[in-house]
């Protein structure tokens, strides 16, 4: 049963302390130092080569990000555990891959796929007094049945009827079900409800269809058709969550530690960068929304520097896959390219669909100006946290996360190894540099002729493919053939790790 802040104050000051001075004695950090509040800022569908310090080419600026980088470490070799959104923040929560349970989204109006039995990695820090938060995309379902009307069906064109769902009841399975606080956002930005909800109910009554007005700066709009407020303001979102954002880091104080995950909607489609934005990339709309998107980041590291809170605050950024199919004309029409030298975008096993950029800046502790190239997945978030924050994990859980505090402060990676998957049937595995991908290709989305001419990649022939990332980081050469004893140990270690989950 979740206590109420009065009751924390006084035990919850004592008890944090001593699990912090336990925990920051064991990864070598200094006793004297206050618990850490955590800021985890997760982009979305930002490629591997979208910033500014990670691609000498771009042509997006990103000074924040840049700024971050230098100000912590910033990691070369991270990934997220899936190709697209929904299985990446479930992994990222319960410190689990996602194909233990399912593969693909959570479609419009479809149900939750947390686990009530598990916890996501914010309720261990809720339960020993951190106050926490979810300002953005969810997109991880609620239980939309216990307010739909009984009978009400989808049209398949429009999607189902304003009317079709009691708005004035709260909605269960969301944020606050799962260790948050509080939350504020738009649930996912292509998906109806189009409304803002805050904690579980909306704040405004769906009244229309959807309805888009113009075109999107770039791309097509992929907004799924269903109810909306009248008048939504797709341009208005993300400057709308970034203000929440700032807002309640302003309502923090030092009393009590805080943890803010902020989950953005940018850079996805659809693509609409705020007016004082556009322009400003030479990279097209996507461009200007990164420059966007870099911009929300650098008014969050503001409101911390403006509270006080920058040396006590643990930063995390990164995404949740890479970058949409719209990338392969970008780069030939505006040179950019936001998968930078990988291979692969969005929904591929290709490294650009799941090598994401990541930075972690925790001042004084984690090594600022560092770049290292230890092997790091998003779901070892959950075992890292609870490891140098002193949090106790809850047992059977969170199994396939991995604790690298090591890494954090300068130490060798203690993952070795990392199944990759997007679609049933098809996985990767990597281990070391090596990586093996249980399918013909790699890619999901189509690779245009030109681009595969350009690059240098062929059709791929084999039945498997086989690449040696250190000689290959761009994957032109599938090694299959010739290197057999690599490809059957890894075909028997998938296979074994595959064969324990089923």
């Amino acid at each position: 049963m979740r206590r109420s802040t009065s009751e924390f104050q006084g035990f919850v000051a004592i008890v944090l302390l001593t699990l912090w001075i336990a925990s920051a004695s064991s990864v070598g950090l200094c006793q004297s130092q206050p618990i850490p509040n955590i800021v985890l800022i997760y982009a979305d569908d930002l490629g591997y080569g979208d910033l500014g310090v990670q691609n000498p080419d771009s042509k997006i600026p990103t000074p924040n990000l840049d700024r971050l980088a230098r100000e912590g470490t910033r990691f070369t070799d991270a990934h997220s555990s899936s190709g697209v959104c929904t299985p990446s923040r479930y992994a990222l929560l319960e410190g689990r891959y996602h194909w233990r349970k399912f593969h693909g989204i959570v479609n419009s109006f479809e149900e939750s796929v947390l686990d009530d039995e598990r916890t996501t990695l914010a309720e261990p820090l809720q339960s020993t007094g951190y106050k926490t938060a979810c300002i953005g995309k969810w997109h991880l379902g609620w239980n939309w049945e216990s307010i739909k009307k009984q009978g009400r069906r989808p049209d398949p064109k429009t999607g189902y009827s304003p009317d079709a769902f009691d708005w004035q009841k709260p909605i269960p399975g969301g944020p606050r079900d799962h260790g948050f606080d509080y939350y504020f956002g738009d649930d996912v930005p292509n998906f109806p409800p189009y409304a803002w909800f805050e904690n579980d109910r909306l704040m405004q009554q769906p009244s229309v269809g959807l309805v888009t007005p113009e075109k999107t700066a770039e791309g097509a709009w992929e907004a799924r058709p269903g109810p909306s407020v009248e008048g939504w303001d797709f341009w208005g979102v993300m400057p709308k969550l970034t203000e929440r954002a700032v807002q309640w880091i302003e309502e923090q104080s030092n009393e009590q530690p805080f943890f803010l995950y902020f989950p953005l909607t940018s850079p996805h489609a659809p693509i609409v960068p705020a007016t004082q934005f556009r322009g400003g990339s030479m990279a097209n709309g996507y461009g200007d929304f990164v420059v966007q998107t870099d911009d929300s980041v650098g008014r969050v590291l503001q409101a911390l520097d403006s509270k006080g809170f920058t040396e006590n605050t643990w930063v995390i950024f990164t995404s949740d896959n890479g970058p949409e199919h719209y990338a392969y004309e970008r780069s030939r029409v505006a040179g950019h390219r936001s998968m930078g030298p990988l291979r692969g975008l969005k929904r591929d096993l290709f490294e650009g669909g799941h090598r994401v950029p990541m930075i972690m800046r925790w001042p004084n502790r984690i090594p600022s100006g560092r770049v290292s190239d230890g092997l790091i997945s998003q779901i070892d978030f959950y075992a890292t946290l609870a490891k140098a924050l002193g949090v106790d994990m809850p047992s059977g859980e969170a199994e396939d996360s991995v604790d690298q505090t090591g890494l954090l402060f300068g130490e060798e990676s203690r993952r070795t190894e990392l199944v990759h998957n997007t679609n049933p049937n098809v996985y990767a595995l990597r281990q070391g540099d090596w990586v093996f991908i249980q399918a013909k290709t790699g890619t999901v989305s189509k690779e245009p002729r030109w681009y595969q001419e350009a690059n240098g990649y062929s059709e791929e022939s084999k039945e498997v493919g086989l690449y040696n990332l250190r000689e290959d980081l761009s994957q032109r050469s599938n090694l299959a053939d010739s290197n057999p004893q690599q490809l059957a140990k890894m075909k028997a270690r998938l296979r074994e790790i595959l064969g324990e989950a089923r």
